[in-house]
């Protein structure tokens, strides 16, 4: 009953704050509505965003694969930060003077309108193929565990999964479809000080009790009962090989940090350039940190279980939770995991909302739509997008290495293409709107055939470097020979001049070097 009514209280809270900082806000136009009416804060950029990416499947993905394969899979979280100091030097400002509401938007001003429909379309749907499902279903694996939801409904495991699913899903949509960006941006906020604080109770009181009551030898202790775990250095058939930092993860950080529009689109919503700039390299800063929560958990699971879960990786999490946290704390990281699932499922619910009203409804639909028009527009998609992410979520189940590795395959599909032609269009500046489309459609086709159909036994992060090298040259070649498509900007890309913040290049060296030195501590030898 002491972990159900703490679970409560945390969640009330968050709604309850929610609701105090929009209590005066117009929501009914577009920039209220989509980018928080501009008026988002270094600090609650970067709250945001780390609640937008970091949610179950990280915390219980994460852990499970960590508790498998040990700290080789830091390289997805520490790289982020480099991917955050080149988006903040680079691509940010660029999309901050142009003023851009989506990145589908940048498109049809570099490209054309075909690009950006197809680029909305290819995000709608990645969004309910695979993001969604896969933060549901962690969500509800982690809460059926914690509060044994099917035991006290009297219905089996399954169906309890399901009804967690759905409640997860209502609660989420009601975030996204009735506050927007600025309401799913103030319950990150707080979720992400309850996420740092629940997070670091798991590995905090772990290591006091293994080093009994020393938390220094309780790591210790965990290090000499499996050193290997804690290389960062991946072999070449580990589940991430150290060389794929060279070829596609380098990609897919680029993409996932600098044009992804569920993330960016935060620091579309600052108040300025300087305060975006903040907002990404602050998230940097908690990308370094972050593998505390989402990393070491895993591995600490490993000296208290070894091999037991092997074959159900995902469940260390919720096993660790069970076997440290007294009543109490249980319902309040109950409902930290809770604030985590939300936030990324209410997030990319207001990003489909913003694709959809403004790619698609606005285009091709109704062009002359007002701006109340336009948000009920990407509310109705929102409800419909929810609807069916909850339907798909039960058949993410099983995954053999793990949904932590699943949800980064599935990703690949849309991922790269995506990034081949942003990459391109802000960097060669003669590919044309034909070369555009074809690589978009060549590198999804190629990924797909690579990874899902035929088995060509290289590593899919590799595939990813791969496709995007074939993507580039095929749009040389195409801009080459075809003159014809030349596409012209329809407006001058700066549009509105603004100051950047004055650390921006000194914060984003101490991150890089912060970056190598991780690797060289913890690198084998």
């Amino acid at each position: 009953m002491l972990s159900i009514l703490s679970f409560i209280a945390f969640t009330a809270f968050v709604g309850i704050y929610s609701w105090y900082k929009l209590r005066n806000d117009q929501l009914d136009s577009r920039e209220g509505y989509f980018l928080g009416g501009r008026s988002l804060t270094g600090v609650v950029i970067a709250g945001s965003m780390l609640l937008t990416n970091i949610s179950t499947e990280h915390l219980i993905g994460m852990n499970g694969s960590s508790y498998k394969n040990g700290f080789v899979i830091i390289s997805w979280e520490v790289t982020s930060a480099l991917a955050l100091v080149v988006a903040a030097n680079y691509f940010i400002p660029t999309f901050i003077k142009m003023r851009l509401t989506t990145i589908p938007q940048y498109l049809e001003e570099r490209y054309d309108g075909t690009t950006r429909t197809l680029v909305a379309l290819f995000l709608l749907v990645s969004f309910v193929v695979t993001l969604l499902p896969i933060v549901l279903y962690t969500g509800a694996i982690n809460l059926e565990s914690i509060f044994s939801i099917s035991e006290r409904l009297d219905v089996s495991k399954s169906a309890g999964l399901w009804i967690t699913v759905i409640c997860i899903g209502l609660v989420g949509s009601a975030y996204a479809i009735f506050g927007g960006l600025k309401a799913v941006a103030h319950s990150d906020t707080v979720n992400g000080v309850g996420l740092f604080i629940g997070g670091l109770m798991i590995p905090i009181i772990a290591l006091w009790d293994i080093g009994h009551g020393n938390i220094i030898a309780g790591l210790s202790r965990v290090y000499q009962n499996s050193p290997e775990k804690f290389n960062v250095i991946g072999a070449a058939d580990s589940v991430l090989p150290f060389g794929t930092l060279f070829t596609g993860l380098v990609i897919n950080q680029l993409y996932f940090w600098g044009m992804n529009q569920t993330i960016i689109q935060r620091a579309f919503g600052a108040k300025s350039l300087a305060e975006a700039q903040k907002g990404l390299l602050y998230t940097g800063v908690l990308k370094i940190l972050i593998p505390i929560i989402i990393v070491l958990p895993g591995v600490i699971g490993y000296y208290y279980f070894g091999d037991a879960l092997y074959q159900q990786q995902d469940m260390i999490y919720p096993e660790l939770i069970k076997k440290l946290l007294p009543a109490g704390l249980v319902g309040f990281f109950a409902a930290v995991v809770m604030g985590a699932v939300l936030s990324t499922f209410n997030s990319v619910l207001n990003s489909t909302a913003t694709i959809f009203s403004e790619g698609i409804y606005k285009r091709l639909i109704s062009r002359q739509a007002t701006d109340k028009q336009m948000v009920n527009a990407g509310k109705f998609v929102s409800v419909i997008l929810a609807i069916l992410a909850i339907l798909a979520a039960p058949m993410v189940a099983g995954a053999p290495e793990g949904l932590y590795q699943l949800l980064q395959q599935l990703n690949g599909i849309f991922f790269i293409p995506i990034a081949s032609i942003m990459l391109a269009g802000l960097f060669i500046p003669w590919v044309t709107a034909r070369a555009a489309k074809i690589a978009l459609l060549f590198g999804l086709s190629f990924y797909i055939f690579c990874t899902f159909i035929f088995d060509v036994n290289i590593h899919f992060v590799h595939i990813w470097g791969i496709e995007f090298v074939l993507n580039i040259a095929i749009m040389l070649a195409i801009s080459r020979f075809y003159k014809d498509s030349v596409s012209v900007l329809k407006k001058p890309i700066i549009q509105y001049q603004q100051v950047p913040w004055k650390y921006t290049r000194s914060m984003s060296a101490v991150l890089v070097v912060i970056i190598l030195l991780i690797y060289w501590w913890l690198g084998a030898g």
